[in-house]
């Protein structure tokens, strides 16, 4: 059993193959979208800085940047995404979008503009990912990738560690190649105490709290026990394999 109906550390092959029952529960998307919106921000307004300079003491020790005008480019346009783009349209920001299955008819209907990866990466301030992990996306954005950017931009991973080549990111910050980065998901979790991007000034970084709500937890918790009372019954629910 696992909370959610992904879950990469289950080999659901194997599973199958041995007539073992898997089953999930629902997970709400909008808490990925809402911790999104967080580092976002966070980074456009230099808030970790603030944040550490205020209990030190000191008063406005930076600039920070305005959404308005700015063009984000995400990286996947489903439930997730969706979400994080309506609110760019809030603050009035432009939205483009590219994945390798992108439904171009849903991106027209929420004005989101269709790009190539290249074109994406080269023209938008923030590049947030939102693919869901898989051979195809696996270090999808690599130093190339990373070089493509502008030094001004901005690079957003609420999905999987894996998707980012986590060596070549930190390589790109410590040259500044891109203004920075904000982190809810690693290579490896919980992400070890001596890991270089825990310092670096222009990472901010989350212990992959993206689903984290007390909302989910009692989801998750209540449907558990639904499966399991299902499983008791001979009626498994929410199967996955």
């Amino acid at each position: 059993m696992t909370s959610g109906m992904r879950n990469n550390a289950i080999d659901l092959v194997a599973a199958k193959k041995n007539k073992i029952i898997v089953c999930g529960t629902e997970i709400n998307p909008n808490p990925a979208a809402e911790i999104t919106w967080a580092l976002i921000l966070g980074l456009f307004r230099n808030m970790k800085q603030e944040i550490d300079n205020m209990f030190q003491g000191y008063w406005q020790t930076s600039i920070g940047l305005e959404l308005k005008g700015k063009l984000l480019g995400l990286i996947g346009l489903g439930k997730i995404g969706t979400q994080v783009a309506k609110v760019a349209k809030a603050f009035g920001m432009e939205v483009c979008a590219w994945s390798e299955n992108l439904d171009l008819s849903h991106a027209n209907q929420i004005g989101v503009l269709p790009m190539s990866k290249e074109d994406l990466l080269k023209t938008a301030d923030i590049v947030s990912i939102h693919v869901v992990l898989g051979d195809r996306y696996k270090n999808l954005i690599t130093k190339k990738e990373l070089e493509m950017m502008k030094k001004s931009s901005f690079l957003i991973n609420t999905s999987r560690g894996q998707i980012i080549n986590e060596n070549d990111l930190i390589e790109a910050l410590k040259d500044e190649i891109i203004a920075g980065v904000g982190l809810d998901v690693y290579n490896k979790e919980p992400l070890p105490q001596d890991h270089k991007l825990r310092f670096l000034p222009n990472a901010l970084l989350l212990p992959h709290i993206g689903y984290v709500t007390a909302e989910n937890y009692s989801k998750f918790y209540l449907q558990m026990i639904e499966n399991l009372e299902g499983c008791l019954e001979n009626k498994p629910l929410r199967l996955i394999s």
